[in-house]
């Protein structure tokens, strides 16, 4: 049983992140606590006159082999796991001169942000730690009379501990501390495990390990009877993780999916884009000469979904952008970058969630994707496939004009964003019709087809925007009747994978119908 509270007397401190070291350190020392310490962090607490003694001197054993040995002895480790209630643990300590040591205040070598920063191999290798994290878990281990801290915004509760306990803690602040540091140093290896298995190109090693840092808890998840926190990985990709909010509320889980997903979205484009989001799924994406002509485009593929919607820009995002996007409610804006004089604009707007993410993920770049699933974890390569206008082939006895070989390839990439089964309907650059999530292709064109109408009436026009489009399919058309529902909705152009057995019957069927359609060979499942 752990005793009610373990009075600290020695305290180990050798850390990497010295922020808000002196003050703790003053404070332990003005607390009658003696200060074990080497290298940098000795030397920092020695020139703000603390009274400081050196491992090396407790040990007897000098630090060597360029400081890669400095902890690892068995006065040092001895003296973290001795059990003091236990009458052997006492005897042997006494025995070989082993004095206790009752907090250890250890964080890393910077692994994650060496590695972050482009590191080469060597210097790569000399920043993980190995006494570190030794001490960390041997000090967790014994929390029933040990403290161990790994971070310095625990300082404050070490010292409010202390202050109310006569300069003991109590076992449940140590107990929640082991924890933390067990999480540290899991992460840890998770991040060094994670970099051997990149530099071996290895992207699904044979023991696959997850580590993040709790960024943000949220109110609540998908449901608000659903629990939910936001977590960084220290993947180097910019987006919705490292963007800078510059206003609005807080980020919800749903929030957080959908602005993820409009900007992986918008990436793909090369000429200014724009992605409106819904539930995940694009309700209108278009490319334009500029970012304003692009929005109008992108909105009139669907109003009644982008209320209330997700937009993001591959440009940086101007007054005039902005103007039009405040005459709608909108929940989150992303950018790489948001002029002055657009931030004004949105500012009126108070709930307007607006992030500013610096820079474009690259679509090609790899990168994992998880799902979890009962028992287990789902993981894949990210779809970074991209189609070019030489990656195609015609197959039907029509080729393509230049303007629909063009649209083919946007709404292609638009539908590698979309929910299976995807079918996507382009026309001079825009999405003028989008069928998501649908358990028929036939439904998912049907719908497509039917929403363009409404988009059509929106507009005060009659018919369907569809009229004279392309179309795109994620995957093959199993059968003719999804094709032939594209046609009925005025489609004159198709893209998809192909490689069913009936793909002769789909070609005779495009051949019919005056139809061009070319085939990729890549498929874009997205469930």
């Amino acid at each position: 049983m752990a005793p009610a509270g373990t009075r600290i007397s020695r305290a180990l401190i050798s850390v990497s992140d010295k922020t808000g070291l002196v003050d703790f350190a003053r404070y332990l020392v003005d607390s009658g606590v003696e200060i074990l310490s080497t290298g940098g962090s000795a030397k920092l607490l020695r020139q703000a006159g603390l009274p400081v003694v050196d491992v090396a001197d407790m040990t007897g054993f000098p630090e060597m082999l360029d400081g890669r040995v400095k902890t690892l002895h068995p006065k040092v480790h001895g003296g973290i796991l001795g059990r003091r209630d236990l009458v052997t643990h006492r005897d042997a300590m006494a025995e070989h001169q082993i004095d206790a040591i009752d907090l250890v205040v250890v964080n890393l070598y910077p692994f994650e942000a060496t590695v972050a920063a482009g590191a080469g191999w060597d210097e790569a290798i000399e920043n993980i730690d190995i006494g570190g994290p030794a001490l960390i878990r041997a000090a967790a281990k014994n929390h029933d009379f040990v403290t161990v801290v790994v971070d310095a915004a625990d300082y404050a509760l070490v010292r409010a501990d202390m202050a109310v306990n006569r300069g003991a803690t109590t076992p449940e602040l140590r107990r929640a501390l082991a924890g933390r540091a067990y999480r540290r140093t899991a992460a840890y290896d998770t991040a060094i495990g994670r970099w051997f298995a990149e530099q071996a190109e290895d992207a699904l090693p044979e023991r696959l390990t997850v580590g993040g840092n709790r960024g943000q808890m949220l109110r609540y998840g998908e449901n608000p009877h659903q629990s939910a926190a936001f977590y960084t990985t220290g993947e180097d990709r910019p987006g919705v993780a490292s963007a800078r909010q510059l206003q609005g509320k807080e980020l919800s889980y749903n929030n957080l999916n959908d602005t993820d997903a409009a900007y992986e979205l918008v990436a793909e484009f090369d000429r200014p884009a724009v992605a409106i989001i819904k539930h995940a799924n694009p309700c209108g994406v278009a490319e334009g000469a500029d970012l304003t002509a692009a929005y109008a485009a992108a909105l009139a593929c669907d109003p009644v979904s982008a209320f209330g919607g997700i937009v993001a820009v591959n440009r940086p995002l101007d007054e005039a952008l902005a103007v039009e996007i405040a005459k709608i409610f909108t929940e989150v804006i992303i950018a790489p970058e948001i002029t002055q004089a657009a931030r004004a604009v949105f500012a009126a707007k108070k709930n307007l969630r607006v992030l500013e993410a610096g820079r474009l993920p690259d679509p090609a770049a790899p990168g994992l994707a998880v799902r979890s699933i009962a028992g287990g974890l789902l993981v894949q390569t990210r779809d970074g496939g991209r189609i070019g206008r030489d990656d195609l082939r015609v197959v039907t006895k029509r080729n393509p004009t230049a303007q629909e070989l063009d649209d083919l390839l946007t709404a292609f990439r638009v539908c590698k964003h979309v929910k299976s089964n995807a079918i996507v309907y382009v026309k001079n650059g825009a999405t003028v019709g989008i069928g998501a999530g649908q358990m028929s292709r036939v439904d998912s064109a049907r719908i497509a087809a039917r929403k363009s109408e409404d988009a059509a009436g929106a507009k005060g026009l009659t018919g369907r925007l569809t009229d004279g489009s392309v179309v795109a399919s994620d995957a093959f058309f199993p059968f003719a009747d999804g094709l032939l529902a594209a046609v009925a909705a005025g489609a004159t152009a198709v893209i998809q994978p192909g490689g069913s057995v009936r793909d002769d019957e789909v070609i005779k069927a495009a051949d019919e119908h005056g139809l061009a359609m070319v085939f990729t060979g890549m498929r874009h499942f997205r469930h």
